[in-house]
């Protein structure tokens, strides 16, 4: 499960912005070592808060230029040291890739993303008939149900929205 990404240098020392996806931004430190694409285990030794962004610190990395090295680097965790989530809550990465379906099953698109911009999480569609993604409340209005298991959710657009 993605958590963070690493961003660009910061200072001579190897430190680096990271940009964090967890509720609580400090939290991707308690959930140990991340790993990148690959597998390449990446340690935050040390994180701290600024107005502006998160700091961190990665074992190993002392040089701006190792740090440079590491910009857009995503970071991921096995979804096993993860809690499990209580009832009526998801994580992102389990609702991308669900078929969307409407109340009689025909499907509407596939989730591509979720999305926030300070109004609450959306849902990014790709539409099945093509075109450009549309952007959904994330509500129990507009998905009633939702099937992980499955891949599947159901989707009750506002109307006009998919027009």
């Amino acid at each position: 499960m993605l958590l963070g990404e690493i961003g660009a240098a910061q200072g001579l020392k190897g430190e680096v912005r990271l940009r964090s996806f967890t509720e609580e931004e400090a939290a991707i430190t308690a959930y140990g070592p991340l790993e990148d694409e690959t597998g390449l285990v990446i340690e935050i030794e040390a994180l701290r808060a600024t107005p502006k962004a998160l700091i961190a610190r990665i074992k190993g990395v002392t040089t701006r230029e190792r740090a440079e090295a590491l910009t857009g680097t995503k970071l991921y965790v096995p979804r096993s040291r993860l809690p499990e989530r209580e009832e009526e809550e998801w994580y992102h990465a389990e609702l991308i890739g669900l078929a969307a379906l409407d109340r009689d099953g025909a499907t509407i698109g596939t989730v591509v993303a979720i999305q926030n911009f300070g109004a609450g999480d959306l849902l990014e569609l790709a539409p099945a008939n093509g075109g450009p993604t549309v952007l959904i409340p994330f509500t129990r209005e507009t998905v009633p149900e939702i099937d992980v298991e499955g891949e599947r959710l159901t989707l009750v657009p506002p109307a006009g929205l998919l027009e």
